[in-house]
């Protein structure tokens, strides 16, 4: 378009130089056969024409001719120039976010192709990485969309102060971000340049007298190390940036081809996780409880195994993630505790039953009554069965938490907090939550040689004691173990000291008082 209007501003020049050209032709003509002497005499001859008159009038037409040709003229050229101007902002448009100013997908392609297109053997490198905002739809959902686009404009001026300037950031639409970096082969730009930016975002935001603390989590793909097509760096540094999103947010990771390994198989276990579920193919296994005081089982922890026809056993930290983002989490978890309870008809009646539930559930309003309703229909006593939570379950919405567990509670049905010490530890979740159970992390238990952990695992114990809660330990594999958290007066523990989890059919051989004093080896 803009070739089209200086091609019509070239003819409009031409056309003017070619128009003054015949005009001053014209005059020297005029001079040369003397025909304005000429035309004198002939007015004077015919006088009685009144040529005189009609000349004058010619004369106004001819004037008020040039002038209105002189508008349009004018008129023309700035017609073209509005129109250039409206084809440089649309261009710009075109190429560029309309809320940050930055450049947007298409300019971001086009450049990540030139870049790599011109690579080669010039001794650089170059790296694509995408960043993600953590949790920004709670910024929309509580604070609206004005502040959501306000906290975006903030962001990437973030980005721009934490880059330099030869680095291209890009808008690729709603929260997601992206950059290009080019530097010398075997540099370490990419871990700087990301790290820089992770830090940056520590700092919260001030947006419309609110202030927020969101971090970004990125991936990182290298060019030529990784790929050398765009649309293949970009997918491995996807990769990266869904890495990250699962090791916690507010991290960087660097693609790694094991990560392309972890993908597909997490993909293959996504396409088969319903059928399991639906199949029984994912069962449960039961961990015991022991109480140290007289060492026998108190109960047992159902734990999720899916006992895959090709693959073997897979633990729930491969697929309990899967079934969230499926949203068949609520199918499986109804559907352990439904067998959990039937395999309990062969314990003891005074055992308890403890199970898991997803932070995801907590937000569902009948999740009390679908339990219970599970309950009723396998006649297991709501007195017997322990719900356990964790605490990152519950920081989100604290209120409606209180909600479900009171009304299990108010059906006998005990409340565990789970992995206490390694979340968001508050006195107040202890306080306004009333749990029943406190159980700790096993990874404090686990490293009890240190002085530190010791230190916390005695006060975790005794702050259960100061609050009427009994304490569980959790990852409790010696005897020395055993006897130290008896010593801090701890009730309870579970590990692979006392048993490993396993299938409801085994479960009868653990009830044996002889089975347990002979691996705890109780100290005098």
């Amino acid at each position: 378009m803009l070739k089209y209007l200086a091609r019509i501003k070239f003819l409009h020049r031409n056309e003017a130089i070619a128009a003054g050209v015949i005009c001053a032709g014209l005059i020297g003509v005029f001079m040369t056969f003397d025909i304005f002497d000429r035309f004198a005499v002939f007015v004077e001859q015919h006088e009685a024409w009144q040529l005189d008159e009609l000349l004058g009038a010619l004369f106004v037409a001819g004037l008020g001719s040039l002038i209105l040709l002189y508008r349009r003229a004018r008129e023309m050229r700035g017609e073209i120039d509005r129109r250039e101007v409206a084809e440089t902002r649309a261009n710009d448009l075109a190429r560029h976010d309309p809320l940050t100013g930055l450049p947007n997908r298409r300019r971001f392609s086009e450049e990540l192709a030139a870049v790599l297109s011109g690579m080669a053997n010039n001794g650089t490198e170059c790296a694509a990485f995408l960043i993600d905002l953590d949790q920004f739809k709670v910024v929309n959902d509580t604070h609206g969309h004005g502040v959501g686009d306000a906290l975006l404009v903030k962001v990437a001026d973030r980005l721009r102060s934490a880059c330099d300037r030869d680095i291209l950031i890009a808008r690729l639409g709603g929260d997601e971000f992206a950059g290009i970096i080019k530097y010398p082969a075997g540099g370490d730009a990419p871990t700087r340049v990301a790290s820089q930016i992770v830090k940056a975002f520590r700092e919260p935001f001030e947006v419309g007298g609110v202030q927020l603390t969101t971090t970004v989590t990125m991936g990182v793909a290298r060019c030529p190390m990784d790929a050398t097509i765009p649309s293949e760096l970009l997918r491995y540094a996807d990769i990266a940036m869904y890495e990250g999103k699962r090791a916690g947010r507010g991290v960087y990771r660097i693609f790694h081809a094991e990560m392309d390994e972890r993908l597909r198989e997490h993909a293959a276990l996504e396409g088969e996780l319903k059928h399991a579920i639906e199949s029984g193919q994912i069962k449960p296994y039961f961990q015991p409880v022991i109480s140290l005081g007289d060492e026998h089982i108190s109960g047992f922890e159902a734990l999720a195994r899916w006992e895959h026809p090709a693959r073997g056993l897979i633990l729930p930290d491969q697929f309990i993630s899967i079934a969230e983002e499926l949203g068949v989490i609520d199918q499986l978890t109804y559907r352990i505790l439904r067998e959990s309870c039937e395999a309990s008809r062969y314990w003891p009646p005074h055992t308890t039953l403890s199970i898991n539930i997803s932070p995801l559930q907590l937000k569902d309003p009948w999740l009390s009554a679908r339990l219970l309703a599970v309950l009723a229909e396998t006649g297991f006593p709501p007195g017997r069965l322990i719900v356990e939570v964790t605490e990152n379950a519950i920081i989100d919405d604290v209120e409606k938490a209180a909600e479900v567990f009171a009304s299990l509670q108010n059906c006998g049905v005990r409340i565990a907090l789970d992995d206490f010490g390694k979340g968001y530890s508050s006195l107040y979740h202890l306080r306004h939550l009333r749990f029943n159970h406190l159980k700790i992390d096993s990874s404090f238990v686990l490293s009890m040689d240190s002085p530190e952990s010791e230190k916390i695992v005695r006060a975790i114990t005794a702050l259960g004691q100061s609050l009427g809660l009994p304490v569980t330990a959790e990852g409790v594999e010696t005897a020395h173990s055993a006897k130290v958290l008896r010593g801090f007066g701890c009730e309870q523990a579970q590990g692979f000291l006392f048993g490993a989890a396993a299938p409801a059919a085994e479960t009868a051989k653990l009830f044996s008082a002889t089975a347990i004093a002979a691996r705890v080896g109780k100290a005098a």
